[in-house]
């Protein structure tokens, strides 16, 4: 129950990332500022601090960074009598499977091989 919650708003923080990064304007944006325009010698350059979108952008990385740690922890994590392999759900289905009642016909096992192949058809060599 918890890796789907937790699956759920990965995706949803996921796509308000994408959504806010796609409605920022990048750097290039201002090519007047590169070029000595506007307040392009300012400490932060010509578009100032950080503005909201920038803020939000970063919380939600952070949160998406800790949901991402978080998920791989909750994947990871397994009961200690479950164990973990292939191995040990083989081992674990051949002591539960029953042994054959005394009483009961083993299943019919097929014919042995002949030992030697038939003489009219040899193999060449």
């Amino acid at each position: 129950m918890l890796t789907n919650v937790l699956i759920v708003l990965h995706v949803l923080v996921a796509l308000v990332i994408i959504g806010l990064v796609l409605l920022q304007h990048g750097k290039g944006a201002d090519m007047g500022s590169g070029f000595g325009g506007g307040a392009s010698g300012s400490l932060f350059g010509a578009t100032g601090s950080a503005n909201f979108l920038s803020r939000a952008t970063a919380v939600l990385a952070a949160i998406f960074f800790s949901l991402s740690l978080a998920l791989a922890y909750v994947a990871t994590r397994r009961p200690a009598e479950e164990g973990g392999g292939v191995i040990d759900a083989i081992r674990k289905q051949q002591v539960e499977k029953p042994a054959p009642k005394a009483d009961e016909k083993p299943a019919a096992q097929p014919a042995p091989a002949p030992s030697e192949a038939p003489k009219d058809k040899q193999v060449p060599q």
